[in-house]
C-alpha cells in the first residue's frame, strides 16, 4: 500500500493542532472533508490515528509514531519537488546561500565571469537552518559556519576569521582593549551562537536564532555573546561594545554542497569562492 502525501499531510496538519476545525481552516478546506480524509486513511492504515470525543482530540500510540514519522516523509517530498522544479529551469541558474557578515560578491563576480549565462540568486541563512538549506534544495550551494552537524554534506574549507566577545555598553569588561578566553568563559551568561543545544547552560535565553536577536538580549544586559569579526563590523551599534578575545579559536567558514548530488556549477562556484577567499586573519 502507497501512502496518500495529501492524506498524510492532512493528517499532520490536525496532530499538530489536536484540533479539527482549525487544522481545516488552516488547509482551506471544509470540516467535514477534512474528517472523511482522515477516516480514509485510518482505514488504509487498518488502525486508528486519533481518540476523539466531544471535547477532546488526542493522538494514540500509533498516531504518535506516524507523525514521527511523517514530518521527514514530507520534508523529502517537498525537497524532492524543488530539486525537480529547480532542474527544469536548466542550468541558467545557481542560488548560493549565505551567513550574516560573510561576503560573497568576490566569488559571484569571479564566477560570473567565466559563465555570463548563469543568474546567481543569494540568499540569507541561518544557523539553524543553514544546512538543511542546503539538503533540501532551496540553496544549490552555502556558505556556512561552523560547525555543521547534519551528515550529507560536502564541505569546502574556505578561511578562518577572529571571533570578538559582544557586551552591553554598561558591561564592567567594555572598558578592557581585549579579554582572554578565560575572562569571557567565566561569564554566567553566554549566549551561544552555535546549534548544539545540548551544550546549552541553564540560563541560556532559547529560541534565539539571529544575530539581531542576540545582540538584543546583549545590549539589555541578558547576556554575551561572540561574533565573527566580519559580523561585529555588521552589527555596530551604540549600546554594544565589541572587544577581541585572545585564546578563542577562529570562526571557520566553509562551502556547503550537498554530497550525493554533483553539480558542475557548484562545483565551478566553489573553485571560484577558494580564489576570492580573503586570507586568514589575525
Amino acid at each position: 500500500m502507497d501512502l496518500d502525501l495529501r492524506k498524510v499531510r492532512y493528517f499532520v496538519a490536525v496532530a499538530e493542532r489536536l484540533h479539527f476545525s482549525r487544522a481545516a481552516e488552516d488547509l482551506l478546506i471544509a470540516q467535514p472533508a477534512l474528517s472523511r480524509q482522515i477516516r480514509a486513511l485510518e482505514r488504509e492504515l487498518r488502525t486508528e490515528l486519533f481518540v476523539r470525543d466531544s471535547h477532546r482530540v488526542e493522538l494514540t500510540a500509533a498516531g504518535r509514531r506516524l507523525l514521527d514519522d511523517a514530518r521527514p516523509l514530507l520534508a523529502a517530498a517537498d525537497a524532492a519537488r524543488r530539486r525537480v522544479g529547480r532542474a527544469a529551469e536548466g542550468e541558467g541558474r545557481l542560488v548560493v546561500g549565505f551567513r550574516s557578515g560573510i561576503r560573497v560578491t568576490d566569488a559571484v563576480r569571479a564566477f560570473g565571469a567565466d559563465h555570463p549565462g548563469v543568474t546567481v540568486e543569494v540568499r540569507r541563512v541561518e544557523w539553524d537552518d543553514q544546512a538543511e538549506a542546503v539538503l533540501d534544495g532551496r540553496v544549490d550551494l552555502a556558505y556556512v559556519r561552523l560547525p555543521v552537524l547534519e551528515s550529507g554534506l560536502a564541505l569546502t574549507p574556505l578561511y578562518g576569521e577572529p571571533r570578538m566577545a559582544a557586551l552591553p555598553a554598561g558591561h564592567p569588561l567594555a572598558g578592557r582593549e581585549r579579554l582572554t578566553a578565560a575572562e569571557f568563559a567565566a561569564q554566567t551568561e553566554i549566549l551561544h551562537l552555535c546549534g548544539n543545544t545540548e551544550a546549552a547552560g541553564p540560563g541560556e535565553v532559547s529560541a534565539v536564532r539571529t544575530v539581531e536577536e542576540k545582540l538584543e538580549y546583549v545590549a539589555a544586559g541578558r547576556g554575551l555573546t561572540c561574533l565573527p569579526r566580519s559580523a561585529a563590523l555588521l552589527y555596530r551599534r551604540p549600546d554594544v561594545v565589541y572587544r577581541p578575545v585572545t585564546g578563542l579559536p577562529p570562526d571557520q567558514v566553509a562551502l556547503a554542497r550537498p554530497a550525493a548530488r554533483p553539480s558542475p556549477l557548484a562545483d565551478a562556484f566553489a573553485a571560484a569562492a577558494r580564489r576570492t577567499a580573503p586570507a586568514a586573519a589575525d
